[in-house]
């Protein structure tokens, strides 16, 4: 799995790059408007975006004809790409605290509890996002999958938002926002894990040609 890993890493390389430096770019212009930290809730999302780029580039070169005889099983085909999911969520984070760290030395404010609401957000958007999208990437073609992969950005937005107003009924949101969206977070983790396992029995399934 370690090699599938650093194949991905490496095909992605370029688009990592770019992704991570506009980060940073962004953090200092949203400086100018609004709390640098707000960025952690974009970064996960857009970091994760070379995932599906691996794919797409998979797909195209008929990558997945290849590794089906290679020495892996493809439950680890599949686990590595949720794998790979979840480290560019974090260089995302980390990309994101970069800006967020310069501009705290330099008398900006910032509370860490902010940093910690919008990291929490971000992630669970991501997600959200990748436990619909990684799935269908192998149920559909890659055309298809880039829509549902685009969908469901704007469906992990809805789905934080329902989930807070649930969370409501029974914790109040205001006074303590932090632990309604720790719960989201948690819950946003359950469904990435549940969705590892519905993608690997569909991969099992597919029929690879």
């Amino acid at each position: 799995m370690k090699g599938l890993l650093l194949k991905d890493l490496y095909i992605a390389k370029s688009n990592i790059l770019v992704i991570i430096g506009s980060l940073i770019v962004l953090g200092f212009g949203l400086s100018v408007l609004i709390e640098a930290s707000a960025l952690l809730v974009l970064a996960p999302p857009c970091a994760t975006t070379a995932v599906f780029i691996s794919i797409t580039s998979d797909a195209n070169s008929k990558w997945n004809k290849n590794v089906i005889t290679m020495p892996v099983s493809r439950s680890q085909i599949i686990g590595e790409k949720f794998i790979l999911f979840i480290i560019l969520s974090v260089l995302g984070i980390m990309a994101a605290l970069i800006p967020c760290g310069v501009l705290a030395i330099f008398g900006a404010e910032m509370s860490l509890a902010s940093l910690l609401l919008y990291g929490s957000i971000g992630v669970s958007a991501a997600l959200f996002a990748g436990c619909f999208s990684l799935p269908c990437a192998y149920f559909f073609d890659p055309d298809k999958s880039q829509i549902v992969f685009l969908m469901s950005f704007l469906a992990s937005t809805g789905i934080i938002v329902a989930l807070v107003l649930l969370i409501n009924l029974f914790i109040p949101v205001k006074g303590n926002i932090l632990l309604p969206f720790n719960i989201v977070l948690i819950i946003a983790a359950i469904f990435f894990f549940i969705s590892h396992k519905i993608a690997v029995m569909a991969y099992q399934e597919k029929d690879i040609t």
